[in-house]
């Protein structure tokens, strides 16, 4: 197979969810000498774009989303260890998570898979994470970006005590907070100190994109 072939197969295999076409075309591209960068984004991430536009009009349902993220983490699992140590230095680290006493992760898991694909190495906290866990990220996992997310008010407090505890360590001004969740909305982000607010995943790779 020619490496355009291969490109648009990956592209396919993430639209479709098969992710042992996304498995095997990964492989392919590798023996084919198609470099793993490139395969990750003219192959992967372009399908994963296209799933998230589908979406975002409504053509796409959450199911095909998950199975759409299955097949492109499969492909990335054959293509990120050859990738060139240089390349995978110049990624921007981020950390996402439902923030303590929250276990709602459907829409984070979604956020998280979009930023992937946006080119960011995206490290999962889960849900229910502890307001230490991102206050710590800057230092434990050098993070330039936190993403949190709650669907419930009660806990949208956990979010304003991670930007204060990120004040009070002095981390504050090397990263940037983007929030997201059914009760959040811009001006809660600005009043507690965070930098922007999501109403989906394509605004929140927009966002982020759009400023590192």
């Amino acid at each position: 197979m020619q490496a355009q072939d291969i490109l648009a197969s990956l592209e396919k295999a993430v639209i479709t969810g098969n992710k042992a076409d996304s498995i095997k075309f990964a492989k392919e591209s590798l023996d084919s000498g198609v470099k793993a960068l490139d395969a990750i984004d003219k192959g992967l991430v372009k399908g994963m774009t296209i799933v998230g536009d589908k979406y975002a009009k409504h053509e796409y349902f959450l199911p095909q989303v998950l199975l759409a993220a299955n097949a492109m983490y499969g492909g990335l699992d054959i293509l990120l260890p050859h990738i060139p140590k240089e390349d995978a230095g110049k990624k921007v680290i981020g950390v996402i998570g439902v923030v303590e006493g929250d276990v709602h992760d459907i829409g984070k898991n979604i956020v998280k898979t979009m930023l992937t694909a946006a080119g960011l190495d995206m490290h999962d906290f889960g849900k229910d994470v502890p307001i230490e866990n991102f206050v710590n990220s800057v230092k434990g996992d050098k993070a330039s970006l936190i993403a949190m997310s709650t669907l419930m008010t009660p806990t949208m407090d956990g979010m304003k005590a991670v930007v204060d505890g990120l004040i009070e360590n002095g981390d504050r001004m090397k990263v940037k907070i983007i929030i997201g969740g059914a009760p959040t909305s811009q001006p809660f982000a600005d009043d507690i100190g965070a930098d922007w607010h999501a109403i989906n995943a394509q605004e929140a790779v927009k966002k982020v994109k759009g400023a590192m």
